[in-house]
């Protein structure tokens, strides 16, 4: 892996990661096809045509649902779902400590039911990368706790305590499967997590610890998960200053388009969230003149597209009106659509933001961009 920073306009930074599986331009929204798949009908053909840089699939789902081993047989998941640029996974730590009442908590690890058919799962540290492995990502997420983001600062302590040592056991193991001859992805990397909740104290001594590590690249976990925007962004102004600038950072499961606007002003590179396919497969479509919810009345017989000037495969071709018609009607076609639309819009926005760092404007165009985004039509 290499990255290099292109350019800086304050906190925020324009870079390329070289992979294994190509380039990365940063900063860069990844598009969340949890299952290998898009939600909505969006194949791998679809995400190259929106612009697509890198798709992000989670390691717990594909664990108990078809399953990591069956995936290496296949040739891994680049091969089994027919996409070529990088893929980043999930650990499974979110899903699992999402099962709260469904899981127990040990050093060595998590055990819990699968929320399919009830079986007992154990994963750890080990578990995780095998799983990853499995699937030959091009990169893999440490398993790490989870805390809710409120949580006493007497739970949260020892929680990022414990996923330290759990980022110690992850690389090991990864370490030690890349140098394995029937591995599926021997380049695989491995970004570390920083936790601690809504303590900056916590936060900045969890991001110093980790950075010693040296690793690929590090993610901050554990925000939009409960906090107001204004705890987030304080948060990340605390946190980023004390993770390395020469490697990327990944904000995790973040956002709308103001939260990466701002998380972009903070020096974060790697984004990802499922608002646009949720939010696109129940009307909900992202314009740059805010938010508009085709299934008002007023879109019925509004042959315009979602957006004019929009160049996605929506836009250049369907109506509103049509849209709206076939949402309501619960034709797929509706919902495959308005997936696209937005995908191609965060995918759009990402080039936008690219664009002003290059140009040296950034504050400008953010605090412009933020103000049509506030409208609704």
């Amino acid at each position: 892996m290499k990255y290099t920073v292109l350019k800086r306009d304050g906190l925020a930074k324009r870079a390329e990661m070289e992979t294994v599986h190509g380039v990365i331009q940063t900063p860069v929204f990844m598009n969340v096809g949890t299952v290998g798949a898009i939600k909505g009908a969006v194949s791998t053909a679809d995400l190259e045509e929106i612009g697509t840089q890198v798709e992000l699939s989670n390691t717990y789902h594909l664990h108990v649902r078809t399953g990591d081993k069956l995936i290496k047989e296949m040739g891994g998941l680049h091969k089994f779902m027919s996409w070529k640029r990088p893929i980043l996974t999930d650990s499974g730590g979110f899903q699992v400590f999402s099962l709260a009442g469904l899981r127990k908590i040990k050093e060595e690890g998590v055990t819990f039911n699968s929320h399919i058919d009830g079986r007992k799962i154990f994963m750890g540290p080990e578990e995780s990368i095998q799983i990853q492995s499995n699937l030959g990502s091009t990169i893999a997420m440490a398993f790490d706790e989870c805390p809710p983001a409120l949580a006493e600062r007497e739970y949260v302590r020892p929680s990022v305590e414990r996923t330290t040592r759990w980022l110690e056991r992850c690389i090991k193991k990864i370490n030690e499967l890349n140098l394995k001859d029937d591995t599926v992805n021997k380049e695989q990397l491995l970004f570390g997590i920083n936790q601690g909740a809504v303590y900056a104290d916590i936060r900045i001594e969890h991001a110093k610890r980790i950075s010693e590590f040296d690793l690929p690249g590090y993610a901050i976990g554990g925000l939009a998960v409960g906090e107001t925007h204004e705890q987030m962004y304080y948060i990340l102004d605390e946190t980023v200053p004390y993770l390395p600038a020469d490697k990327p950072v990944y904000l995790m499961g973040v956002g709308t388009p103001a939260n990466i606007l701002e998380a972009v002003d903070r020096g974060v590179d790697f984004f990802d969230c499922v608002y646009p396919t949720r939010n696109g497969r129940h009307a909900h479509m992202y314009t740059n003149n805010g938010k508009l919810n085709l299934m008002n009345a007023k879109y019925e017989k509004d042959d315009r597209p979602i957006e004019e000037g929009c160049n996605c495969p929506a836009c250049r071709r369907y109506s509103r009106a049509y849209i709206r018609h076939l949402l309501k009607a619960k034709e797929m076609l509706g919902m495959r659509l308005g997936v696209l639309h937005n995908l191609y819009f965060y995918n759009h926005l990402m080039e936008e933001i690219r664009a002003a760092i290059d140009a040296g404007n950034y504050k400008e165009f953010k605090r412009k961009k933020l103000d049509l985004l506030a409208g609704t039509e």
